[in-house]
This record gives C-alpha cells, structure tokens and sequence, in this order.
C-alpha cells in the first residue's frame, strides 16, 4: 500500500475511534501559607518511588523561587533528570514562592540608590525566620524525611543562600548559592568575619556577572577556612547571569547529594570545582 494510501487509512481509523478522555497531569502537591503579610505557594514533588516503601526517608531539597510560574519546573526536571541517571540522589523538592524578591531574599542597605531602586527590600531575617519556624517543621511533620535539608537558590536567592549559610549554618545540611547578588550593601556579605566553628557544605558559582559581584565573590573565597567543605564553580567565560540556574542546578545536586555511579565522567557529567576545601 502507498504511503500516502496508508497514512490516509490510519488517520480515518484514528478520527473514528472513540476519544481518550483528557485526566490529569498531577507532578505534586501545594499548601498556601502566610509570609510577610502575603499568601505564597509552597509546592511539594515526591520521588517517583515514595509510595513504594512506606519506611524509606528522603532528603528535601527547598528551592526558592519555586512557585509554578517561576522555576519549580525546570527544577523538578532537572533533579528527576539527575536522579535518573545516578547524577544525583532522588529527593523532595520544597518549592518556595517568591512574591517581593528584594524584600524577602535580600538584608538592609546602605547603598542609598539600591534603596531607590527596591524601597521595600531589607527583610530576609524575617524570612528565614519563616522557613525555619513554619515551612521546615510543616515539610517533617508531613512527609518522610531523612534529616537532610538542602536550600538552593540563585542571584537574589543565592545572596538568601549564603546568608543563611553565614549566619544561620544549622539550619540546613547543606547549601547551593548560584552566581549570588554578592555586589548588594556594598559587597557588605563577603565583609563579614564568619563566626568560628564548622559550618555545612556549601557550593558556590560565578558566571559572568563581573564588577561587584564578582570582585565579593573572590573576597568570601578568601575568607573561607581550609576545613569548610565547599566547591566553586568558576563559569564567568561560559554562562551568563540569565543561564547560570540552568547550567548548575544539576551540578550543585551532584554535589550536595552524591551517589557512587562510576560512570558519569564517561557521559560529561562532571563536578568541576576550581577551588575545594574540606577534603583533608
């Protein structure tokens, strides 16, 4: 039978058959809660096997940013991508809506035109407090979790990242601050003495962002202590502010959440870290 003959009798056949009904894509579940006077999604997405083994635990990864309309999906996709491959361990994904990025993500200025530019900014304080009193105790009341927690944020929310790391350390198992806003308050974060004692690991990355940003960034390297558990990711000749989320997401989890797969090198998935500490 021609071609032409034979898709002209598939498609008659596929126009006669009854019509599948449409259901539901469902990747998750959402609770609205309530954050400086605000309503904001925090979105919940299981491993594929949660429901399988009823004793397993899971790490959580909190994402902010992560409302539907900003990027819980490219990191839903990309931590399941990773997962699949034996890149990274499988986890929970915590999305956290953002609504006033400058306010929540973000601490007090001194920089008299950032405060022109983002009036409402200064409140991270107040934020943290929420993610540790409201939404961390909500996520291990709920679901099976193991005791690791992995906060993941980029730009404004990786300035969020390494605050917290800074000043809150306890808080979380781990953390992954991509090409942070380290140029806000005039570099202010990378100024800051760390207070002694040890801290989680923290992976950290740069793009091509340059000036400030990149001139704090350096400055936070150099105050590491040589037993601080950390990987810089130095990508300011590759990815652009715009593309650094994309790009090292997958990377972050690699490291924050490692498997024993022997043969990622093999298909170029490579922890590249152009500075390390902590590993004597």
């Amino acid at each position: 039978m021609p071609f032409t003959i034979f898709a002209a009798a598939a498609l008659a056949a596929a126009a006669s058959a009854p019509a599948a009904e449409p259901q539901p894509l469902v990747i998750g579940q959402t609770v609205t809660l309530e954050a400086l006077g605000q309503s904001r999604e925090v979105n919940v997405v299981l491993p594929p096997d949660y429901d399988k083994d009823p004793a397993k635990r899971w790490p959580v990864i909190y994402q902010l940013d992560g409302a539907l309309r900003q990027d819980l999906m490219m990191g839903t996709g990309l931590m399941r991508w990773g997962a699949l491959w034996g890149r990274s361990a499988d986890a929970i994904l915590v999305g956290i809506e953002t609504r006033d990025r400058q306010r929540e993500l973000l601490p007090p200025t001194g920089d008299a035109k950032e405060r022109e530019r983002y009036p409402t900014a200064g409140e991270s304080a107040l934020f943290r407090e929420w993610l540790a009193d409201t939404v961390k105790p909500l996520i291990e009341a709920r679901y099976r979790t193991d005791g690791r927690a992995f906060l993941v944020g980029e730009s404004a929310a990786g300035h969020f990242v390494v605050e917290t790391w800074a000043t809150s350390p306890g808080l979380f198992t781990g953390y992954a601050a991509i090409s942070p806003s380290l140029q806000w308050d005039f570099e202010a974060l990378s100024r800051k003495p760390l207070d002694a004692g040890p801290r989680p690991p923290l992976y950290i990355s740069l793009a091509d962002e340059g000036g400030a940003t990149e001139s704090g960034m350096m400055r936070l390297l150099a105050a590491l202590p040589a037993s601080q558990p950390y990987c810089f990711s130095d990508r300011r000749t590759e990815l652009h502010h715009a593309t650094a989320l994309h790009g090292l997401f997958p990377e972050a989890l690699q490291y924050l959440l490692p498997t024993k797969a022997d043969w990622l090198e093999e298909y170029g998935m490579v922890l590249r870290c152009e500075k390390r500490g902590g590993e004597g």
